[in-house]
């Protein structure tokens, strides 16, 4: 039997910077324990593969999972230097 997907509560669009610099998004429902299976249980997303560890560098909440899914591709399509402005935004909101 299918498990039926949680379409509402909280959910996140992060990114993470690998070891090499470069920049990795995803979504999920558990930002905390997301971040960890990247690090520690190595399962998940083949890209990360021989770029660990990743730090989480940006995130956002929502509370739709439509909304989390286009946030993603969005995000996944931006380049390198756009994702870093993006980050650059966070950090400097963060801050205040």
């Amino acid at each position: 039997m299918k498990k039926k997907l949680k379409r509402e509560g909280k959910f996140w669009v992060y990114m993470v910077e690998c070891s090499d610099g470069t920049y990795y998004a995803g979504s999920t429902n558990n930002l905390e324990k997301r971040i960890k299976e990247h690090n520690y249980s190595r399962r998940g997303a083949k890209y990360l593969r021989g770029k660990l560890p990743v730090k989480l560098v940006w995130c956002r909440e929502y509370c739709y999972y439509k909304n989390v899914s286009g946030a993603e591709r969005r995000i996944k399509k931006l380049s390198h230097k756009q994702k870093e402005e993006l980050v650059r935004i966070y950090e400097r909101n963060k801050a205040q």
